[in-house]
């Protein structure tokens, strides 16, 4: 699941944005969702193929969801968990880096366990066309939740969070990142259109008990601030 928005009624080409796109008012972007399972090598294979294809359809923006490289569970995060700065110890990372290069597209990576110094962390990465890692982005809003009866769980026992907005430019425009519970947080898609941004993006894994009361809603909230 994912949140996409073009922020302004205008081309891409018409942009009063300093990043300079090339001619391109129109293109293809493909929002992957994926049947995640324990077997961490079948979901970086399912991910893989789902790219190919999407290519093949003529994606030039691709979007991955939220943890999709494990099952979404405290259980999991840990254990499947990557140093981004060891790449040789990121089959995850490796991947995408290459697939972005492969077939020349710009990948907006969902999001992946991210160890670092001792810490978790909620992370989004963007690779260029040139398979090289632009940005990332740490989940700065954790999401802690308890309905008697339906779903108790805490991002925050488990990560840390993230304290940065994300802005990349990319071929494809100027975009602004944002994962999953971010969207309920209208601020930080009010400082992306300050800043110029063509293209917000939310890689998300909503719950069904929270995700269909809130969704269209937020998604409005944020756009009218």
């Amino acid at each position: 699941m994912a949140a996409l928005w073009n922020t302004r009624n205008l081309t891409m080409a018409d942009a009063p944005n300093p990043f300079q796109l090339p001619n391109i008012t129109k293109f293809k972007i493909a929002l992957c969702q994926l049947s995640i399972t324990s077997d961490k090598n079948q979901n970086l294979d399912r991910a893989s193929r789902s790219i190919r294809l999407s290519v093949e359809q003529g994606a030039k923006l691709l979007v991955l969801p939220e943890m999709w490289n494990c099952p979404y569970s405290s259980d999991y995060f840990a254990k499947y968990a990557e140093d981004f700065d060891n790449r040789d110890a990121s089959p995850t990372l490796s991947m995408l880096s290459e697939a972005a290069c492969c077939h020349g597209i710009t990948i907006i990576g969902g999001s992946l366990p991210e160890w670092d110094h001792g810490r978790l962390y909620n992370t989004c990465c963007i690779f260029g066309p040139d398979g090289r890692l632009k940005a990332k982005h740490r989940k700065i809003h954790l999401f802690d939740i308890d309905i008697p009866g339906e779903i108790s769980f805490k991002e925050s026992d488990t990560f840390t969070a993230g304290d940065q907005p994300t802005i990349v430019d990319t071929e494809v425009g100027r975009i602004g990142i944002g994962i999953c519970h971010d969207i309920r947080f209208p601020e930080l898609a009010a400082l992306y259109r300050k800043r110029g941004v063509d293209i917000i993006c939310y890689p998300g894994a909503f719950n069904v008990s929270t995700g269909e009361l809130l969704w269209e809603l937020v998604q409005r909230a944020s756009l009218e601030r």
